[in-house]
């Protein structure tokens, strides 16, 4: 099959020619709807400029794209020092790029890359699986960290969330601990989702009839710290507080003892991912190999690009439960 042209494009975008250059060059002005036309038609078409196809087919860039939410950390700074490793152990440079904002269209910055990479590795855990699948580049190879479980047209990698917090809560519950409290990540966020689901449903094992006691987070340190506020606001009685990230944790611990109740002696605080701080700070948690992730993927990518394979993966990493000082054998009364 004869690979599309700029005159294809034009075509069925149903503008002119220079309009299609001028778009996907990102050249001169361009009318919005002109703009949407055009890059639905190269879409569909699977059309890649000429220098693009070239660079792809023959030359190759020995550049990946890695695409990330706008977001910050050190679960992101651990997953980028995964990838950069792997890349550079087998003669890749990445391109990174953020995806800002959650509504952002994906398509926006896939074009950014269109040419300057062999193939993209895209963590949007904010967008559904329908999204994810209908925006990548048909003719780029693409593998996918943390997506929504729907996603199979691509490789995926990602963390096995039930296993996870089902270890932090049977941990906390052999503590003695009862009234355990769980601080959720952002609600358009499949591990965050996940967590939460899994946490209400484990705690709903254990305490069948009662409802968990879940607060909305997102990630961040302030969130956790607003978080144990509002419990102690609200007079809500808690012995133990499960976060979803370790950041989230990391501000209740700091909440708590800014209002001098003990970790652990009177609420066991825990987290999930096992960032470096987390260690630094004794926070018992879920430990994700987290470089480990972002290696798996760039390899995986890597694969597909220099040896054109074709079947998809879905691997998930089962998380390692790392007792550390913040949670604590000997059941004491509830705060609040």
């Amino acid at each position: 099959m004869a690979e599309p042209t700029i005159r294809d494009v034009a075509r069925l975008a149903q503008v002119s020619i220079a309009s299609v250059s001028r778009t996907l060059n990102n050249l001169g002005s361009v009318a919005e709807g002109t703009r949407r036309k055009v890059e639905e038609a190269a879409r569909q078409l699977g059309y890649v400029p000429h220098a693009g196809a070239r660079s792809l087919s023959l030359a190759k860039t020995r550049a990946v794209g890695v695409v990330l939410p706008d977001v910050h950390g050190e679960f992101f700074s651990e997953v980028m020092r995964g990838m950069d490793r792997e890349a550079s152990a087998r003669g890749y440079v990445l391109l990174l790029s953020n995806m800002h904002g959650a509504r952002e269209r994906p398509e926006t910055v896939w074009a950014a890359m269109r040419g300057r990479v062999d193939g993209i590795v895209v963590m949007a855990p904010h967008l559904d699986a329908d999204e994810v699948e209908g925006a990548l580049p048909a003719r780029l190879p693409a593998v996918l960290l943390n997506a929504h479980g729907g996603v199979r047209s691509h490789s995926s990698f990602g963390v096995d969330n039930w296993r996870g917090v089902r270890e932090i809560v049977d941990h906390l519950w052999s503590l003695g601990r009862r009234h355990i409290a769980h601080i959720a990540g952002p609600g358009d966020n499949v591990d965050a989702q996940e967590r939460r689901d899994s946490f209400i449903k484990a705690m709903g094992k254990l305490l069948p009839g009662e409802r968990p006691l879940v607060l909305q987070g997102d990630y961040g340190e302030e969130s956790g710290r607003g978080a144990v506020a509002k419990l102690l606001e609200d007079g809500v009685p808690f012995d133990a507080i499960f976060a979803a990230n370790d950041m989230m944790a990391i501000g209740a611990i700091e909440e708590l003892r800014s209002r001098s109740i003990d970790v652990p002696a009177r609420v066991a605080v825990a987290g999930f991912d096992d960032v470096p701080l987390a260690r630094h700070l004794g926070l018992t948690t879920a430990r994700v190999q987290i470089d480990e992730l972002g290696a798996s993927a760039i390899a995986r990518l890597i694969d597909v690009i220099e040896n054109g394979e074709d079947s998809t993966i879905q691997q998930f990493q089962t998380p390692k439960l790392i007792v550390r000082s913040s949670t604590q054998a000997t059941p004491s009364p509830a705060a609040g």
